[in-house]
């Protein structure tokens, strides 16, 4: 804390009376008007006061906070933004969810490279924070779903070289300022200031750092003042709290965070924060739960409710400890208060799940195996084990809908269609789950050891299962499970990071100092020529690198295959295969060099282009097209481009049907023969996400402050590609193939232009040719098709009745069979050289006869299978392992059944001969 003890001695302190104490409990340092105080306030150093007691003069709803702290600072000079989606991925490509308002505005306005969309600003964003999960209804104060009201500043410092490299300059304001603010709006709302304190806990971050400042009253954190200003600098001034040394940075922010729901849980005094936000929902669950208490219980949950703050597992070094301190503190056992306050926090929970649902969904998160949509899926998944759990029988769809419906979402049937889909997907996988909880618990029962938390999240990522029911599972079996306080938590770390973003490719040096190269296939999409000069070839180890000042080949990217041609000189061709860009310079990739300095003239391959380009506006057609049909949370996962076919992967929570296909078709189709413009302008950033919204960034994020967006009819996409004129000379589109990707992902495979017309052409053919083969007309083949494949299975299932009877002939002792005494159990010892099927069939009729059966075939190669009955203590596995070993190969299986070979035929006799021997060895083992 001593490396910026200065960073904190502001004036606003200094000239309001404040002193710096250091706590007496934690050791923390803190600033405060009251210079008698011991403690910083913060639980567990202190209780919350404002229970039963609020700390503002009036009681605020939600909605009434959130216009009070907006209008407060709107008063002040600041700007109110709309807030931004909580799937961050949308704007940003390192991290899943929105965790901060501070997120809306990095890498790019925090880094000076875009100005924000206002200085000053100020927000109300709601966030998702995975890791606080576990804390949810234990603690009374933490939510997973929550609003950031906060006000940002954005500054850059004036004594530097170039302050004009960055999109904003000057100050606006820094500390003092904004702990003013702090106390201003405290005392608008008639908090009592002495009450405050101000806690100094510097923040580090993604590689930069600075002082921040925790704001406490009456027991409850209501805000964070971080001053972002420094970076990671190995000889840096200032060593942080993560090791690593720090140095001032040109650009300093003003990053504030006050919690919604705190501030009107502070003005409610409520028991917990949950009875503030959720009233309605939180009354809703108790009564279907039946939860009810007599007012000595309602008195012993009231009181516990005051040290709930002693239950946050990220400051106590036992939850359990902590919670038997506070049952003893209020007069209980542990048993009793648990009986009595579980239940409450599974309701809790439950109506804070539904809410970061609601977000979720609400904004268009689609639930999956990865990133966001894992997330989402392991919320839900959570959800629905606690409304089980405390038994509340209202459709968890309902649950989610009464929340998306006081945030004013206008996909209310959308959100309430994905939730019934993931529950009973749900079902079905605890199905498929629990199967193999029983065989962990069983393995682990054996080695007398406990199944390790790895394994719990193993079951719970492959399989959905909670640890509880694990427990439970386990428990019958003998085994012990321990289940980390945090286990959710640890769980969410796994996927709250966005994997797709990978580092940076390693830059090529040669290329740095050569200007960027003017891209003349934005001006002209159409055009297929053009001259430019070599301003540099470099070569490679399959052909050279050829740099113009200027080109109309497009480079690959965006999911589009770059253009191919030739470049010409006076004295020679050379053709263009590939087309590489990296920091804006053109690599023009050739099989043989070009002079440096030389006129060139280029021509494009116009049919590869053309083709390039009508599949480029068809994809953007296909994802309007898509929305219109399956519903506006699709977004692009992924997709490519290419001359005979294109596919794009799509977030939908269910398969796309055959009837899906024919009207996306059909949509697709009508917008092309409309034959509408197809225009780009190149905005600023800012301005066309207000506009447009986050949608925009279907196909990546594009750097910079002015982006380039194509229009095709109502769809706005940001986009680096070439497209078509106008929607007709797409010519047309057809829906090859769809199929899933992962669950949650749907590709749609596609041909545009002459690419269509051979692709249904071949679609016809094949149709033709079956039709033929069949003998009947095109029109007659799926009929025709159906009838001969019940008469196939009609005559399999004959089949299979004839080989049952005729085992059932052989069973009772026609043939060459042995029987063979088993001290009381009889086996029948047979060698029969038919398939597989026959001997199976064989080996069920005589084990239904109550034998062993031990059947041995020479057809192609020698084979056993082998089949016991129940009450017969002969391993059938065993057996054919010893017997398959005599024939030079290997087998075995279960008890009851087996079935085995090897190559050599020769000494099957002789093994069939062994096998009474063999089955007495196995039966006595």
């Amino acid at each position: 804390m001593s490396e910026l003890e200065e960073e904190y001695r502001l004036d606003y302190f200094e000239d309001n009376d404040f002193v710096r104490k250091q706590c007496s409990e934690c050791g923390d340092h803190f600033w405060t008007r009251d210079h008698d105080r011991v403690t910083c306030g913060e639980p567990p150093c202190a209780e919350y006061s404002f229970i039963d007691d609020p700390g503002f003069d009036e009681e605020y709803s939600l909605e009434e906070m959130r216009e009070a702290f907006l209008s407060f600072f709107e008063d002040h000079d600041h700007e109110r933004i709309e807030p931004y989606p909580v799937a961050a991925n949308r704007w940003r490509d390192d991290v899943l969810l929105t965790q901060a308002s501070i997120y809306d505005f990095q890498p790019l306005v925090t880094s000076g490279e875009t100005p924000p969309p206002a200085n000053p600003l100020t927000i109300s964003q709601p966030c998702i924070r995975m890791q606080d999960i576990d804390n949810v209804g234990k603690t009374g104060r933490h939510t997973m779903a929550f609003e950031m009201m906060a006000h940002h500043a954005f500054n850059a410092r004036e004594d530097i070289e170039d302050p004009g490299q960055y999109a904003y300059e000057g100050e606006v304001y820094w500390k003092d300022q904004t702990v003013q603010y702090c106390d201003e709006l405290f005392e608008s709302l008639g908090a009592d200031l002495e009450e405050i304190t101000y806690i100094e806990d510097p923040w580090v971050g993604g590689g930069n750092a600075g002082p921040a400042i925790e704001v406490i009253y009456k027991g409850a954190e209501l805000a964070t003042l971080v001053f972002m200003s420094m970076e990671q600098d190995p000889e840096g001034e200032y060593e942080m709290k993560d090791g690593n040394r720090y140095s001032p940075m040109d650009t300093y922010i003003v990053d504030t965070g006050y919690g919604l729901e705190r501030w009107t849980w502070m003005s409610q005094g409520t028991p917990t924060v949950y009875e503030a936000v959720y009233p309605e929902t939180i009354e809703f669950l108790k009564d279907n739960a039946g939860i009810e208490l007599t007012e000595g219980e309602q008195a012993v949950v009231h009181h516990a409710s005051k040290l709930a703050g002693k239950m946050d597992i990220d400051e106590a070094e036992d939850i359990e400890a902590a919670r038997d301190e506070i049952a003893e503190e209020v007069g209980v056992t542990t048993e009793e208060l648990e009986d009595l306050v579980e239940p409450l926090e599974d309701i809790y929970a439950i109506a804070d799940h539904c809410r970061t649902l609601a977000y979720m969904l609400g904004d268009g998160i689609v639930p999956s195996n990865v990133g966001t949509g894992y997330l989402a899926r392991m919320v839900l998944r959570r959800t629905k084990r606690l409304v089980d759990n405390v038994g509340v029988d209202a459709p968890l769809d309902e649950l989610v809908d009464m929340q998306a419906d006081r945030l004013e979402y206008e996909n209310r049937d959308t959100i309430r269609d994905v939730v019934r889909t993931e529950v009973e997907k749900y079902r079905e996988t605890l199905d498929r789950g629990s199967r193999r909880v029983e065989q962990l618990a069983e393995e682990y029962s054996a080695k007398g050891e406990p199944v390790p938390t790895d394994e719990l999240i193993e079951l719970y990522d492959s399989h959905g299962i909670q640890p509880d029911m694990v427990e439970e599972i386990a428990s019958e079996r003998g085994a012990a499970v321990d289940v980390p306080d945090d286990f959710y938590s640890l769980v969410a770390q796994r996927h709250d990071q966005e994997t797709g973003a990978e580092g940076a490719d390693e830059i090529d040096d040669r290329f740095e100092d050569l200007p960027e190269t003017d891209k003349l296939y934005y001006d002209d999409q159409q055009g297929t020529e053009f001259e430019a000069v070599v301003l540099d070839v470099f070569e490679r180890e399959d052909g050279y690198d050829v740099v113009l000042d200027q080109t109309m080949f497009y480079p690959e990217g965006g999911g589009q295959p770059a253009d191919h041609g030739t470049l010409s000189t006076e004295d020679a061709t050379v053709e263009v295969g590939d087309v590489q860009i990296e920091n804006g310079v053109v690599r023009h990739r050739t099989d043989e060099p070009l002079d440096k300095g030389a006129m060139v003239r280029g021509q494009i391959d116009i049919q590869r282009r053309r083709q390039l380009m009508r599949n480029h506006t068809a994809t953007h057609v296909i994802i309007h097209s898509a929305k219109q049909v399956l519903g506006e949370h699709v977004r692009q996962a992924g997709a490519q481009k290419g001359v005979d076919s294109s596919r794009i992967d799509l977030q939908h929570y269910r398969r796309i049907t055959r009837e899906d296909v024919k009207e996306i078709e059909r949509v697709a189709n009508e917008l092309v023969m409309d034959n509408v413009a197809v225009t780009q302008e190149w905005p600023h950033r800012n301005d066309a996400e207000a506009e447009h919204g986050f949608g925009l960034y279907q196909g990546g994020i594009p750097p910079g402050e002015q982006i380039r967006l194509i229009h095709v009819a109502e769809d706005v996409q940001a986009c680096g590609g070439t497209h078509v004129e106008r929607t007709g000379d797409i010519g047309s589109i057809k829906v090859r193939t769809t199929e899933r990707v992962q669950d949650g992902v749907e590709r749609i495979v596609f041909s545009a232009g002459e690419a269509a017309i051979e692709g249904t052409q071949q679609t016809e053919d094949a149709l033709y040719e079956a039709a033929e083969a069949l003998d009947v007309n095109p029109q007659e083949v799926p009929d025709t098709a159906e009838r001969f494949f019940e008469e196939w299975k009609a005559r399999g299932k004959q089949i299979e009745e004839l080989q049952e009877e005729l085992a059932e002939v052989r069973a009772g002792g026609a043939g060459d069979a042995e029987e063979v005494d088993l001290d009381g159990a009889t086996a029948v010892v047979q060698r029969l050289d038919g398939e597989m099927d026959e001997l199976r069939a064989t080996a069920n009729a005589i084990v239904e006869e109550g034998s062993v059966a031990v059947i041995g075939s020479g057809a192609g190669s020698a084979q056993f299978v082998v089949g016991v009955p129940d009450d017969v203590g002969v391993n059938a596995g065993q057996v054919v392992s010893e017997l398959a070993g005599r024939v030079g190969g290997g087998g075995g299986g279960p008890p009851d059944f087996a079935q085995g070979g090897g190559p050599d035929v020769e000494k099957l006799d002789e093994a069939l001969a062994e096998a009474p021997d063999v089955l007495r060895q196995v039966q006595n083992a």
